[in-house]
């Protein structure tokens, strides 16, 4: 059974259900409560309006960074590239990149050239450098014929490159300066002690751990840093110190909640700890706020360190809430119960919210009814002004720190706390002009506190700039109070005075794809509740009982039973029959008899069906996920994506069958004629789909067939017959007839063997080696029948490239989903990594750490991150193989994280170091990843190196080059290329997935060109004049 998942409190689980509670009726409470607030809107506007005159008046305050920013805004693509940019060049070590990273972002665009009279300097410099630069490299570009001054041309060109890249350097370290108040904890302390009256929140670093040395690193950092900011700590009241921030995905290289024992058992411990060592020097602790599928297990360490005692008797102990999330007033108010539970006083930081594209994006990635935040940064506000709101009434409990760079939201702030205690909090860099004016007209009982990022402009520079790309659409009020367009009044408005919209333009995950189709239904894995609902419902469907027999006109066909036994366990999960020679001949018969009715009946009424179908399938889904993980060896999160996929293939060509095969298509021509070219179906159809996507691929292949208007004989894979005997009930109750639809299991030599030879049949539908695929093709070639249609996808030596622009972080956590998800059984998985030398060891080190961080295990485990080998003839080939490289002393690493059952069959993620890319001769098909090197120069040969393979499935790219990754995708003979993400899970309708070569004949599945390839094509012409005269003609 699957396991491994945890309870929570009643509370608690009030508290997640608002994450998908409708966004409009959250609104609508909050203005309701909101309008009982003792802060009016025109109390509000009047204090904001003198706070953004006053700001306004004192502009040449505003900090460089925000000045550079007005100047490149984050909506113009000069302000885009400028932070993409910024977020890669000082990481990058070689020169020749380097120069290739700036030419690419910025030759040809609009750079201002720094000329005016009150450009603070940096600002000035940084506009200089970056127009000198764009001017070069548009002369280089455009040639002699542009300008004839081909001398001092060919001299720019010969010395420009170095004299930009200074330049552009400078530039980004003149950027990097204010936002990073030190490169180490001592000179950042040193800073704000000096610059500033203000007090500080230091943060330590940039980005989650990806490995165990990656923690202890951070860990060590963070210790030193709270010994070195308590030297100076005075004793009495922690928040008259200066503080220490800390990210708890830093501390621990898998906290996730699948993770949840393991994150509780080894993070707390550590986070204890530095909690202890925080209020040993009395400086405040404040725990930062992550993504939101991070607010449960963020929780439970906050509550594990209230029991432990940590906020007894002190008030340093805080945590960081995000307005934008649905939950955070429901999240106030289960603090301040359990404070005042335990009887102690905790502290709290409100931000607006850090992760939005991300939240939009993981919602829709996920299939999930709703966002977990708000899509609307006015609803936003207006749940900062509740959170607000209820921490006023909580100042028993709660010591409250507002952060925000909005002058609307401080007026509230100060307005609605006016004679309490708070304190204000700012991004260091960011929003001095709102803040200083609020000090001199409204000053709060406490200095503001200065968020201060800690290490190399290099490392923070990277994480900052990520994340005002990602939340550039909420930051919009920074960028207008420095619009000198922009007056004081347009600026002053409470949000409870403006409308809100009445719909987000943003589809959901389950609208994703309206009106054409509905997308499938996901489920968010990260929520406490849903996998143990999971976990229950799968195991309420698991039946002992399963017989995947021959269905034969809509009845199954009795035979010798064989058992089907679960790869994880060796134990009996159900029997199959494989078909005789008499059931194939009446299912080829029967099928042949009933495809010109299914033809003819439409696309509308055959899309119609599949619908029901996809329905069905999503209704059921607990047996499919419970047959996935239990004949296929899935794991919970690689059912859940099989059976998405599955219901996605069947609304997609469902949709295509009633656009493209309902109504002829009318041609032009002369008058007096009707041309129409109609779609209508081959024949008989069989399918022979792969045991690593037992139900996708299956029944995207009979999906597409039937939608078409043919008959279908589906052969499954002979590992996993049960799950297709399942799929085909379902399509049958759907209302597919019984003689157009014949299941047909059995091994590939026999039942396979007889079907693709039989001269009735038109087509082959087929995925699986590149070997079978020769073998069908020939033998449907030597019938005497008519010529047969073979659609084949096949395996790939499927490659990442990696330059030294990439984010090692980024690189190690797709290299490791791309290679090791499901076993690294995918046709799409990532079998050779190509790393740039000069970043090399730091990304091998990397990717090899994030490895040793899997966990190797039955798939019914929910913390089990990679489950078996399909069986033991493959497992054997496998560990074969690594066996040898081990014995070659290539083998750089292997996962160690292991709890194997007795009697599966189980290969450790393995990493294997080549001396160059052609020597993988051969797809190895399981968790073994290739690792080889390359020269910066050489990029091209590289390519055509990978191309020689005569693989052409996937190919993966890691760059912040746009003009590389544009070379690579057009260079490379592959069918999908994947830039700077994962390779692997490709999406029906928005990535058709399928490669060329010995990697598959295309079109490509989930794809408009797929369906057609299943159907003849027949046009019709008619002349209209015949029975006498063209009446519209003579009528015009």
């Amino acid at each position: 059974m699957v396991s491994g998942a945890m309870t929570q409190s009643p509370d608690r689980a009030a508290i997640r259900a608002l994450a998908r509670r409708s966004e409009s009726d959250l609104v609508a409470e909050l203005r309701a409560v909101l309008a009982t607030s003792s802060a009016s809107v025109d109390a509000v506007t009047r204090r904001g309006l003198e706070l953004i005159r006053k700001a306004k008046a004192e502009g040449e305050r505003e900090t460089l960074v925000a000045q550079l920013m007005n100047r490149y805004r984050l909506s113009t693509e000069e302000g885009v590239v400028l932070m993409c940019l910024a977020e890669a060049l000082l990481r990058v070590p070689d020169n020749a990149t380097a120069n290739a990273l700036i030419r690419d972002k910025i030759a040809g665009r609009h750079w201002k050239d720094g000329e005016d009279e009150d450009s603070p300097l940096i600002v000035a410099l940084s506009s200089r450098g970056l127009s000198l630069g764009s001017a070069t490299l548009m002369l280089d570009a455009m040639g002699s014929r542009a300008n004839p001054l081909t001398l001092i041309k060919s001299m720019v060109r010969r010395s420009g490159e170095p004299v930009i890249r200074q330049a552009a350097l400078a530039a980004m370290k003149m950027l990097g300066q204010q936002f990073v108040m030190g490169e180490t904890i001592d000179a950042a302390v040193k800073r704000a002690d000096k610059e500033t009256s203000e007090l500080a929140s230091f943060d330590m670093l940039g980005e989650a751990a990806r490995t165990a040395e990656d923690a202890a690193r951070y860990y060590e950092s963070y210790a030193n840093a709270i010994a070195r900011i308590g030297k100076d700590a005075k004793p009495g009241d922690p928040h008259a110190n200066h503080g220490i921030s800390i990210k708890l995905s830093a501390l621990h290289p898998r906290y996730e909640y699948l993770q949840h024992a393991r994150v509780i058992g080894e993070l707390v411990p550590k986070v204890i700890d530095l909690a202890k060592a925080a209020r040993a020097v009395n400086i405040p602790l404040m725990i930062d706020a992550e993504e939101s599928d991070r607010l449960e297990p963020h929780m439970d360490v906050f509550a594990a360190l209230i029991d432990a005692g940590i906020a007894d008797g002190w008030t340093g102990l805080g945590i960081v809430i995000q307005a934008y999330q649905k939950r955070a007033p429901a999240v106030i108010e289960w603090l301040a119960n359990r404070a005042r539970t335990r009887g102690v006083k905790l502290s709290m930081r409100l931000v607006k919210g850090a992760y939005w594209d991300t939240e939009i994006k993981r919602a829709q990635t996920l299939g999930l009814s709703d966002f977990p935040v708000f899509t609307a940064k006015l609803h936003t506000d207006l749940n900062y002004m509740r959170c607000v709101q209820l921490l006023r009434d909580c100042q028993d409990c709660i010591y409250p720190a507002f952060a925000s760079h909005n002058a609307m939201t401080l007026a509230y702030v100060s307005e609605l706390f006016a004679g309490a205690d708070y304190e204000l909090q700012r991004l260091h860099g960011m929003g001095e002009g709102a803040h200083d004016a609020l000090v001199a007209l409204f000053p709060p009982p406490r200095p503001v506190r200065v968020y201060a990022p800690v290490g190399t402009h290099r490392d923070l520079l990277a994480y900052l700039v990520r994340r005002l790309l990602e939340n550039g659409a909420n930051s919009s009020f920074v960028h207008q109070f420095s619009d000198p367009g922009v007056t004081a009044e347009q600026l002053a408005i409470d949000p409870r005075s403006v409308a809100s919209a009445a719909a987000s333009p943003i589809a959901t995950g389950l609208g994703l794809f309206d009106p054409v189709r509905r997308n499938s239904r996901g489920y968010d894995l990260g929520e406490p509740g849903v996998p143990e609902a999971l976990v229950s419902a799968i195991g309420a469907a698991r039946r002992g009982d399963l017989v995947a027999a021959p269905i034969v006109g809509g009845v199954a066909r009795s035979g010798k039973a064989d058992p089907v036994r679960n790869p994880a366990t060796g134990a009996v999960v159900g029997q199959v029959i494989e078909a005789d020679t008499a059931t194939m001949a009446d299912a080829v018969a029967a099928a042949r008899s009933a495809q010109g009715d299914w033809s003819l009946a439409g696309g509308a009424f055959r899309a119609e069906r599949l619908e029901r179908a996809a329905d069905l399938l999503e209704q059921r889904d607990a047996t499919f996920l419970g047959l996935a993980i239990d004949e296929a060896g899935k794991t919970l999160v690689d059912a859940i994506a099989e059976v998405r996929e599955a219901v996605d293939f069947l609304r997609y060509y469902a949709a295509q069958a009633r656009a493209d095969f309902t109504y002829p298509v009318a041609l032009p021509g002369p008058t007096g004629e009707r041309n129409e070219l109609m779609l209508e179906g081959k024949g008989v159809f069989v399918c022979i789909s792969p045991w690593n996507f037992p139900l996708a691929i299956f029944l995207g292949q009979v999906s597409a067939a039937l939608a078409a208007g043919n008959a279908v004989l589906a052969k499954p894979a002979e590992q996993t017959p049960l799950i297709a005997h399942a799929a085909v009930e379902l399509l049958l109750e759907a209302g597919i007839p019984g003689d157009v639809l014949h299941y047909l299991p059995g091994r590939g030599e026999t039942v396979g063997a007889a079907l693709t030879s039989h001269d009735d049949i038109i087509g082959v539908a087929f995925t699986g080696s590149t070997e079978v695929a020769r073998m069908i093709n020939r033998s449907l070639a030597g019938r005497d029948g008519p010529i047969a249609t073979l659609i084949a996808e096949t395996g790939g030596a499927n490659a990442m490239i990696v330059d030294s622009t990439a984010l090692p972080e980024q690189v190690a956590r797709d290299a490791v989903a791309s290679a090791f998800q499901s076993a690294g059984q995918r046709c799409s998985a990532l079998r050779l990594l190509c790393v740039q030398e000069d970043v090399a060891d730091t990304m091998i080190e990397m990717v090899a750490g994030a490895m040793a961080e899997l966990n190797v295990g039955d798939p019914a485990i929910l913390a089990t991150d990679v489950g078996p080998i399909i069986d033991d003839e493959a497992r054997a080939n496998i560990a074969a193989y690594v066996a040898e490289a081990r014995a070659a002393g290539r083998v750089i690493a292997e996962a160690g994280r292991t709890n194997l059952p007795v009697g599966g069959h189980f290969v450790p993620p393995a990493l294997i170091r080549l001396d160059h890319v052609t020597d993988l001769t051969r797809e190895i098909f399981g968790p073994v990843l290739h690792v080889a090197t390359w020269k910066g120069g050489e990029l091209d040969a590289l390519i055509d190196a990978i191309n020689a393979s005569g693989y052409g499935l996937t190919l993966g790219v890691h760059t912040r080059i746009d003009g590389v990754a544009a070379h690579i995708a057009a260079r490379a003979a592959v069918g999908n290329v994947y830039v700077n993400r994962n390779q692997i899970g490709a999406i029906v309708g928005s990535q058709p997935f399928g490669g060329r070569g010995l990697s598959g004949t295309g079109p490509k599945a989930g794809g408009p060109h797929y369906l057609h390839r299943f159907a003849e094509e027949k046009s019709i012409s008619t002349d209209i004049t015949a029975a006498g005269g063209n009446a519209a003609l003579m009528a015009g």
